[in-house]
Formats: C-alpha cells, structure tokens, sequence
C-alpha cells in the first residue's frame, strides 16, 4: 500500500447549476472516480485488527476529520434497522468499543438485539471499513474509567439527558444541566448507572479501496475461529 496521500479537492464534481438552484439537483451529476490507491490479498495483514490499526494510522496521517467516528447500525428483533455516528473510544483484541445512554434508543435495540454493524469511512484516502458482530457491555470498571475522563462537561451532559426521550423544549434540558452543574460544584459528577460502555466482537470485517469505474477493491475477513479467511469479493 502506498503512502497517503491528501485527498482530491471534488468541488469540480457539483455542476454550478446544482448550486444555483438546488431545487432541481440532478444526482446523478454527482460522480468521482477513485483513482488514489489500490489494495490486494497480498498487501493486507493476516489479522483483521493490525490491518485496521493500518489503515486507522493512515487516515490520521491524512487528517481525517473525526477519523474514529463510525456509523453503528442496530436492528429491533424483527429486523427493522436504524443507524447513527457515534464515535470509536477503545480497540482491544475483544473488540470496538463506544459508550452511550443505556435506555437510548440503541440502547434497547442492542439489548433486545445484540448484533450490530460498523462503517468508518475516510474520504480522504477513497476507503471505508465495514465490521459485523455481537455486542456486549463493557464492564464496570471499564465504564467508569472512561465516564472519570471525559471533560467535566461532557459527563454533567451525559447525566443531564434523558436521551432519545421526547423532552419539551431545550430549556428543560438546560436547566437539568444547571442544576447537576449546581449540585456537583466540584465537577465530580459520578456516572450514572444507565450509561456505560459497548463492544462490538467482530465475526467480519470489509476493506474498501474505492478504484477507477467503479471496479473498487473489496477484501473480506471473515471468522474461522482461531483464525480469518481472507478472500476477495466484488465490487
């Protein structure tokens, strides 16, 4: 794999009309041909983590903007799906962890469900990685740890909301921010029980290289315990 390499300035693919007037935008207008990099069997690590790991230091060298944030998908139990970005904030040889509000709407669909799928993508570098597994809490200490580091006003926020709860208005928000700003002068809040940590153990992940037409690079790790068949599938 090459170095990276800063990515392609794509204004030029918005036709000045779709700016103009945006209420006749032609979508298929937008188009851009990867053309930075590609990616073979041969040039990949036998462990799906290392080769992560990779491409995780790439996309910081590149400046990514958020280069840990990724999409998490969950389902309920009878398949319906929904998707947001959260952000990456451990990776051990256990899995990807983030953390939220347990009784937040991923929160009951990963309890009821405890599958998940994860995107990152980084268009600085034409690439993305797809991962699927089960998903478990972290531990206590795990999440205590992590809830004792965060900025003092991030945990007050956190405790503060009652999140994908329909509230009001922002003023009630603002003011249960208040009044835990209030009721921890100090700025040691503890963390409340409901919020914690996830981890998602992967049983599959997916490199992608975007390549010109569209014949993009696609490898495949996929769970053989103890180890990982790699093999290429297409675009």
């Amino acid at each position: 794999m090459s170095d990276p390499t800063p990515h392609q300035d794509s204004s030029s693919t918005i036709p000045q009309s779709a700016i103009r007037n945006p209420q006749s935008l032609d979508f298929m207008q937008f188009r851009i041909d990867y053309a930075q990099r590609s990616l073979s069997e041969s040039d990949v690590d036998a462990d799906p983590f290392h080769q992560f790991r990779t491409w995780f230091d790439q996309a910081i060298a590149a400046k990514a903007h958020e280069p840990n944030a990724m999409t998490l998908a969950t389902a309920t139990t009878d398949g319906v799906p929904s998707a947001r970005i959260v952000l990456l904030k451990d990776l051990t040889a256990q899995g990807f962890s983030f953390f939220t509000n347990y009784q937040s709407h991923k929160g009951h669909e990963l309890e009821s469900n405890p599958r998940a799928a994860l995107v990152f993508y980084w268009p600085e570098l034409e690439r993305q990685i797809r991962i699927e597994g089960s998903v478990s809490r972290t531990t206590i200490e795990e999440s205590d740890d992590y809830f004792s580091r965060r900025p003092v006003k991030s945990r007050v926020g956190s405790a503060a909301s009652p999140q994908s709860q329909i509230v009001p208005n922002r003023q009630f928000l603002e003011s249960r921010f208040h009044e835990l700003e209030s009721l921890h002068p100090d700025g040691n809040i503890p963390r409340p029980s409901h919020w914690g940590g996830y981890r998602v153990s992967p049983t599959r992940f997916e490199f992608w290289q975007g390549r010109p037409s569209r014949l993009h690079d696609r490898i495949e790790y996929a769970k053989a315990s103890p180890h990982w068949l790699i093999r290429r599938i297409a675009p």
